[in-house]
Order: structure tokens, then sequence, then C-alpha cells
């Protein structure tokens, strides 16, 4: 059999619960995700608490106590009490893995033989097709070419949340009268270079929320001069046109009002998805704005979709920077903590 090995290849191959099976490790399915006690050798953290993340179909873990994490090849050579950074160490696991769980990597390939030579059937006519009329272009993220106007930063909503007027003026915010965001709490989107591409609508009136008539109302699609113009949320991260790269720490949080919350705390660099997921765009985002050496703080909302979001986070991105999650208390929020609360945790 040969000694020669593609890595790439066998982590593909590899069934991630298999290998789990294969070293008595015991985790629960909640998603995509599959959580359990952290079951390795060096684990330095709490072992009465759920820690250990892994998602069978990309092949990926993370503990959230020790904080180790990698791929399928990785986990079995730290189960073994091998040094993943030894490349000899590890291709001694990878082939161990080879032989027990794809026998079939390590034969040599059959030679293929040359097919015999088809004659080309002729092609059948094909039926003339009616003119269509053009596409209209898309455009998306525009900037926009207004600005709302007559906007009351001093609406009792804000005042109740407990923004200060520096926070409210910082962040353009203020309440809508008419129009589409009328009754809303008006707040400008801008994109990475610091363009205004839309306004998002906030209800001041909870009581009001509806399945038409969303806590959150995002510019809907228009069309202007046979152009569609369309915003995606899933592309832009808020705020981050006051970050600056390379940021050695990043905080990442859901919501707009978080956003505001951790600024007023004095606690720099926060940037929000925008709702509980993190698109491919966004991730691509986050790691041009924070290098290798540097850390990604999550900080959630203390529920399950919060829980499914730093996990959504954690897939994105968490094999490319070393990502900390601050979980907060069931049914809290970012904005339920004082700025001292936070500073002794990000050690500010």
């Amino acid at each position: 059999m040969s000694t020669w090995i593609d890595f790439k290849e066998l982590r593909t191959k590899l069934n991630f619960e298999q290998v789990l099976r294969h070293f008595g490790v015991e985790v629960k399915a909640k998603g995509t995700q599959h959580h359990g006690y952290c079951p390795l050798p060096n684990h330095n953290g709490k072992r009465n608490s759920p820690s250990f993340s892994a998602n069978l179909e990309k092949g990926i873990f993370h503990c959230f106590g020790c904080e180790a994490k990698g791929n399928v090849l990785e986990f079995a050579a730290l189960m073994a009490g091998k040094n993943i950074d030894e490349g000899a160490e590890l291709r001694t696991v990878a082939l161990e893995l080879r032989d027990r769980f794809c026998p079939e990597l390590g034969k040599p390939a059959k030679k293929r033989e040359k097919p015999p030579e088809r004659k080309p059937e002729p092609k059948p006519r094909q039926p003339e097709l009616p003119v269509s009329e053009p596409s209209k272009s898309v455009v998306v993220n525009a900037p926009l070419d207004f600005e709302l106007k007559q906007l009351d930063p001093n609406h009792p909503y804000l005042d109740k949340r407990g923004f200060t007027a520096d926070t409210i003026r910082h962040f353009g915010l203020g309440f809508c009268a008419k129009g589409l965001l009328a009754n809303r709490i008006a707040i400008p989107i801008h994109d990475a270079e610091g363009r205004l591409v839309g306004y998002c609508g906030r209800l001041v009136d909870d009581t009001l929320i509806t399945e038409e008539n969303p806590r959150y109302k995002f510019p809907p699609k228009r069309e202007r001069n046979g152009v569609v113009y369309e915003f995606h949320k899933l592309k832009l991260l808020y705020n981050s046109d006051w970050v600056k790269s390379p940021m050695e720490e990043l905080v990442i949080v859901e919501g707009f009002a978080s956003v505001w919350w951790l600024t007023q705390m004095g606690i720099p660099n926060v940037v929000a998805l925008m709702g509980s997921v993190c698109s491919e765009e966004q991730a691509q985002i986050i790691l041009r704005l924070v290098p290798r050496s540097g850390r990604v703080w999550m900080i959630s909302d203390g529920d399950d979709a919060g829980n499914r979001c730093a996990m959504n986070v954690f897939e994105r991105i968490g094999t490319e920077r070393f990502l900390q999650w601050l979980k907060l208390d069931e049914g809290k929020q970012p904005t339920d903590y004082p700025g001292g609360w936070y500073r002794n945790r990000l050690g500010k």
C-alpha cells in the first residue's frame, strides 16, 4: 500500500460522525451543529457544560471551553495525543484513519482504457424561440442620492432605551413621521466606504408588530428608468465604515441597538450582522477587517436564535480567526449589561 497520502482528499472522504464514534464521543444534534462535552485529553476548561461543537457536514469542530478547534484530522490527532503542528505526527494519524475508514484511497488507481470512438449523431433542428425583451439591470446596495430630513432625535423611545444625545447624533438616528418609515426610528445604513445605501426603520411600539408590520423594515425593491435597485443586508456589516482595518479585536453583535449601546459604553470596533445569520459576504468583510493575529468577539443574544447565530459565525470564520464567544444569560441582550461588565470580560 502506498505511503503517500492526500490530506485534502482524506478530509473530504472521512465521515466525522464515524470518527467521533470511533473515539467514543457522544454529541447531540442541534440544527447543523452537534454539541457535547469536550472529549479532548488536553481540555483545560469546565467538564460540566456542553462546550464542544462539531459540524459533521463541514468536518470542523470547536470547543468554547478550551478553545481547541480545527478539522476532522486535527481532532483525531488531538484525541491520539499528537502534536497537530508536527507534520509527521499528523501524517501518522491520517494514515491510520485512511486505512480504517477509507482504505480505497490507498489503492493505486486503475489505468483508464480509451473508450471506442463514436461518430457524432446529427443534431436535431432546434425550434426557433420567440425573441424576449431585454432583461432589466439590477443594482445592489447603490448609494442613495437623498437623505431623510426632519427626523426627530428627541423621541421618547430613544431616551427610554437609555441612549444619549451624543450616541443618537453619532449614528444619525431620529423618529420619522411620514413616508415608508412612518412611526419608526430611521436608522441610516452605510457601506464599508461610508456611502449611505439605505435606511432601516425600527417600530417604536412593539404592540404593533405583525407579520406584515415587522419590528424592522428594510428598504424595498424599487425601479427607476429601467433599472432595478435592491438592498441586500447580508452583503453589509452595520457600522463597518467606522472600523478601520486592520483591527486586532472586533466585536460582532446581532442588532443595531447593541452597536449603539456598546459604543456608548466605550467599547470600540463593534459591527452588527443586522440579524441572526452571518452570510459568506459578511464573513469575508470580517476577515478583511481582522488580521490572522487578531481576535473576534461574538456577543449574541441570550436565546436559541443567538446561540445559532454564534455557531453560524464560527462555521464561517472559526477556522480562520481566533473567535471567542461572550455568552449572555438566558433571555438577555447586550443592552442589558453596563459598560464595566463588558470591560472586565473584554479586557478593555
